[in-house]
């Protein structure tokens, strides 16, 4: 089959000669579903048949090619015995083994005292050499198609070796010339092959398997650019022209003046970069990254102070009704000798009450507003809404975001905050559509946790001590990673942890995990914020961002199992008010030389944005914000770790191109990356 047009590239792969249903869903088992699967399904290995050996040289247990004179064939009467043929070269001889083979076809393939080349695995038995149902045998004038280095493949049932390779040579041997969408001074500057050329290359080669062989590095950098120039676009489409924003910082002097601290250099320059851009005649899309305590919400509700006095409403949205009810209540606190008018909505409003909000966020009556996702329904409509802040916006992707920078029309900007800190290859491949600010310092007043980690043998030790924090009127986390015993899983079970430490002390000790509701949940969290009770046994569902200021220490089970950046993320739920916060990482004995240096680095820094780095290089970027979000591993063959020279390549170019994605420069590489669906959304 020709592929005389690119477009077959992204058909579905039953229009391929030879691929029926059958196979056709074989392949959709290994997700090979288009054409350009098969090009993106790379080699993970390959077979060397290309070296013909003489018999007496022979390997066992290795895929070897040989060339050999048949001598006789034995076909036995007897039924279930293999059929056996035996060869011979110049140095020795060997049987050809096959079992369940027809006789007639056997004799068309070895004619007796003619020559074939044969290629499959060797074996040793009965004091002879042995290929027991060879993969190839053929004639000396095919010999050549026999003699190659052949790719391997990581398949899935229905498909053998020799079938996907047919597939995929009718692919890279009949690919069309694409138009390539670098400047060819721009290819050669970076030692990049044409398209077609490194595709070719990365199938008949050894580069697949050497993640930074040129060809590897070139597909990796159309990975990287296809998914920034989706953030770019989208921010083209989010940063348009907005009325500017008029403000003298009247009522965020004011509050400044009365907080019982200053804020940090790092604080400050933030909130200067947000004002320049309320001011700015564009909108507004930047996110606030700061690690666990650092003081992001102080700097949005400053910012929101700026907003109203030029005449807009504002609204703060968190992922919890118990986190945003804490900002609420800390809005209160700081607005208290302002005019503004302050309102909370979440899904637990009552209805009477809720009317009355929604028809005075209409009407202009409600200058700030404060809660869940609720406050970004459709029936919901501002007056004039001219900053959306998101708290915890990890839980939201792309067109997510986009979806929020519309909510308020033209004018509104958006800010929004992650607690999460995260090295910049990866802030660029998630965040690309969005300015970035950083909080990096701690508030003066905020004390280093003391990490501290104890081998699980000597739990016993920990009752005494705890006993001690909650007669000091302190609380305590302790954090399990499953629900349930596990008989595959050597974790300990949070609920039999309950049982145990309830009995310890009773009545002062709850249960949080994920398969309570939400409402149930945030009950609990509820009774734990107001000292009902002082020991919280939960799975790593913490809730991020909520201040519990009379915790002071967290215990956590099988820390050898979490990765650092989730570790550090847990032990930030301590050490938030006056007292001095402990993490006791809890392990087995017997720990591998990773997770050994993961509890050193824990307990030697409270840098996230250095754990954040750590982490990355210990465990690869797919878990890296440690709560699992979503498409959070964008890619299949970059690595932020390994190519960070190439992020930071397509981000310069990013800059320096003008790119036009309507002007189908680049169409063919954002369909190869399954990209062009989400340029095409209409988020106008």
């Amino acid at each position: 089959m020709n592929l005389l047009k690119k477009d077959i590239i992204f058909s579905d792969v039953d229009k391929l000669k030879g691929i029926g249903k059958k196979l056709s869903k074989y392949l959709k088992n290994k997700r090979i579903e288009k054409v350009k699967d098969i090009l993106l399904n790379l080699p993970y290995s390959e077979t060397d048949r290309s070296k013909i050996v003489d018999l007496d040289k022979l390997e066992v247990g290795k895929i070897q090619t040989i060339r050999v004179k048949v001598k006789k064939l034995n076909f036995p009467r007897i039924r279930n015995l293999p059929n056996k043929i035996l060869c011979e070269d110049k140095s020795s001889n060997i049987e050809i083994v096959y079992f369940n083979s027809r006789e007639g076809y056997l004799r068309k393939l070895f004619r007796v005292n003619e020559w074939v080349v044969i290629s499959g695995k060797i074996s040793f038995f009965n004091k002879k050499y042995q290929i027991t149902n060879p993969d190839y045998v053929t004639s000396l004038d095919k010999e050549e198609y026999v003699k190659q280095i052949i790719p391997k493949y990581s398949l899935t049932k229905g498909i053998n070796e020799k079938k996907y390779r047919i597939i995929s040579e009718q692919v890279i041997n009949n690919l069309p010339d694409i138009n390539e969408w670098y400047e060819s001074h721009f290819l050669k500057k970076n030692n990049f092959l044409n398209w077609k050329e490194n595709i070719i290359a990365l199938h008949k080669t050894k580069d697949s398997q050497n993640n930074l062989s040129k060809t590897y590095k070139r597909l990796v950098f159309d990975e990287i650019l296809a998914n920034l120039i989706v953030l770019s676009n989208n921010r083209k489409k989010i940063k348009k022209i907005k009325k500017n924003k008029f403000f003298k910082s009247t009522f965020c002097n004011e509050i400044l003046k009365n907080l019982p601290f200053e804020l940090t250099k790092s604080q400050k320059n933030v909130l200067e970069e947000i004002n320049l851009d309320l001011k700015s005649n564009t909108r507004m899309f930047r996110i606030i990254q700061g690690d666990v305590g650092s003081g992001k919400t102080i700097v949005s509700l400053l910012a929101i102070a700026n907003v109203v006095e030029s005449k807009y409403q504002c609204a703060l949205m968190s992922p919890t009704e118990i986190l945003a009810k804490q900002h609420f209540n800390l809005a209160k606190k700081i607005f208290v000798n302002t005019k503004i008018k302050i309102g909370f909505l979440s899904g637990k409003t009552e209805i009477k009450k809720r009317k009355k909000i929604i028809n005075d966020l209409e009407e202009g009556n409600i200058n700030i507003i404060i809660g869940t996702h609720s406050l970004f329904q459709k029936k919901i409509n501002f007056k004039n809404l001219g900053l959306a802040v998101i708290d915890e916006q990890h839980k939201f992707g792309v067109k997510q975001r986009s979806d929020l920078a519309i909510k308020g029309g033209d004018d509104c900007d958006v800010l929004l905050m992650s607690a999460t800190p995260i090295p910049r290859t990866m802030m660029m491949s998630l965040y690309g559509d969005m300015d970035i600010s950083k909080i990096k310092e701690k508030p003066k007043n905020r004390k280093k946790i003391i990490t501290l980690s104890k081998p699980e043998k000597k739990i016993n030790e920990l009752w005494s001590f705890i006993n001690k924090q909650i007669n000091s009127d302190n609380q305590v986390f302790w954090v399990c990673p499953l629900i349930e015993e596990s008989s595959f899983l050597d974790y300990s079970s949070a609920k039999k942890k309950f049982d145990i430490i309830n009995k310890k002390f009773p009545n002062k000790v709850a249960l949080i995990h994920g398969a309570l509701d939400k409402i149930e949940k945030e009950k609990i969290l509820n009774k734990f914020l107001k000292k009902e009770i002082f020991i919280l046994v939960s799975t790593t569902v913490i809730e991020v961002g909520i201040d519990f200021p009379n915790a002071n220490l967290i215990i956590i089970e099988n820390a050898n199992k979490f990765g650092l950046a989730q570790l550090h993320q847990l032990r930030g739920r301590v050490g938030r008010g006056e007292k001095q916060g402990i993490c006791i990482l809890l392990f087995k004995e017997g720990l591998s030389k990773n997770a050994i240096k993961r509890i050193k680095i824990l307990k030697e820094s409270n840098d996230g944005f250095f754990i954040a780095e750590e982490d990355m290089r210990l465990r690869g970027f797919g878990d890296i914000i440690g709560y699992q979000q979503s498409g959070i591993k964008n890619f299949r063959f970059a690595d932020p770790i390994i190519h960070q020279d190439l992020f930071l390549l397509a981000e310069k170019y990013i800059k320096s191109m003008n790119i036009n994605v309507n002007d189908g420069k680049y169409s063919f590489l954002l369909k190869l990356f399954d990209k062009a669906e989400i340029i095409n959304q209409n988020i106008d």
